[in-house]
């Protein structure tokens, strides 16, 4: 398998669609689907707006059929992973499979951007162990709502708040739209018909497919998929695991599976492992490689994403700092760092309206991140 799965571009302006796919070994249902969606553009001769750019992840992991070889590709992609990426050289002692893959998929990436004469917009394609409809991760945007809304794909809200270094957070660093989207089980059929009918609906979105382009047969897939399925959750709760635990799911759940406080969701080394109040399990883990044993989410309501949206217009967030225990970071003025001894109320529930997502520790204070979004992606889509 060569890194660049193919390209279609009919030299008409307009965004560039950036796929990705297998940044799992373990995951070739996204590979499949993209190389279905190319196919179909050649077959039909497709004259579409902007480009469409795909690229494979791992290649080493998907030619071993295992998630990665030597570590997680899609967890190195935060500032300080990118920056000793160049010293661990192929001829270092500390080189790791996964860091010639990493070099290539940036030199991929930032030529993307250099030859873009449109926005940028990234989907990156993923599977999971466990069984269940399809669903959207996301940074914590409105673009990237407006743009994962129309898909009519459930969203995820906050897990970039418990994961380090996924690819998404290289794309949002700078600005750039991006989703991705988990289509189902790794080895069922049906979930490259789903990850198909996502990037065709994505393009839909974008405006890039040709007027009168029939595009029904792929949002009937996904609402046939997502049917029962809350449009919107918010990750509350990472289940994070080390070989050492003896960490072992409990068989039988599924992505957004409804459990009651006490529910026995796992058991490692300690015992069992319960839920700890009323929630929805998402991507328990039933493969042998990886350091989430499961997420737990709840349904977020329709208001509250009205009122974020309103908040975020009116840049309320300029008003924060003026708070008690509340200052900017100095040192960026994305974050925002909060004394949680005089900042007590609400903290986390109001900094996520604002679009602050990221919360870390700094010391005695809380640091959240805001991402933030490049002015000509507002126009973006329908």
């Amino acid at each position: 398998m060569r890194r660049e799965l193919g390209v279609w571009d009919c030299g008409r302006s307009g965004p560039t669609l950036l796929l990705v796919a297998g940044m799992h070994g373990n995951e070739p249902a996204g590979v499949a689907a993209v190389e279905r969606v190319l196919h179909r553009m050649q077959e039909l001769e497709l004259p579409i707006s902007g480009r469409v750019l795909a690229y494979a992840g791992n290649l080493g992991a998907l030619a071993a059929g295992k998630r990665f070889l030597d570590r997680d590709l899609n967890r190195g992609w935060d500032q300080a992973a990118i920056a000793a990426l160049p010293a661990a050289g192929a001829d270092s002692a500390t080189a790791e499979a996964e860091d010639a893959e990493q070099r290539e998929l940036l030199s991929c990436f930032e030529k993307a951007r250099a030859t873009a004469s449109g926005p940028v917009v990234v989907i990156d394609l993923h599977t999971s162990s466990a069984d269940g409809p399809p669903f959207l991760c996301l940074a914590d945007t409105i673009d990237n709502r407006r743009f994962g809304l129309g898909t009519g794909v459930p969203l995820i809200l906050g897990i970039e708040e418990t994961l380090d270094g996924a690819s998404l957070e290289w794309f949002a660093d700078r600005g750039i739209v991006g989703l991705a989207v988990e289509g189902g089980q790794h080895d069922q059929p049906v979930t490259v018909d789903r990850l198909h009918a996502v990037v065709w609906r994505a393009l839909d979105f974008l405006r890039m497919l040709p007027h009168g382009t029939d595009t029904e047969e792929h949002a009937r897939t996904l609402r046939e998929a997502c049917r029962g399925v809350p449009p919107v959750v918010e990750i509350v709760r990472r289940h994070a695991i080390t070989a050492a635990d003896q960490f072992v799911m409990r068989p039988g759940f599924v992505n957004f599976q409804a459990v009651r406080k006490g529910t026995p969701l796992a058991r490692d080394r300690d015992g069992d492992i319960a839920a700890p109040f009323g929630c929805l399990v998402m991507l328990p883990l039933y493969q042998s490689l990886g350091d989430d044993g499961f997420f737990l989410a709840r349904r977020v309501r329709g208001i509250w994403l009205y009122v974020a949206r309103v908040v975020r217009r009116l840049r309320v967030d300029k008003m924060v700092p003026w708070l008690p225990g509340v200052r900017r970071d100095p040192a960026d003025h994305r974050t925002i760092l909060v004394n949680p001894k005089i900042a007590r109320w609400f903290v986390t529930e109001i900094f996520h309206l604002l679009g602050f997502r990221r919360q870390r520790p700094r010391g005695d204070a809380l640091a959240f991140t805001r991402r933030w979004s490049q002015p000509e992606n507002a126009r973006l889509g329908r």
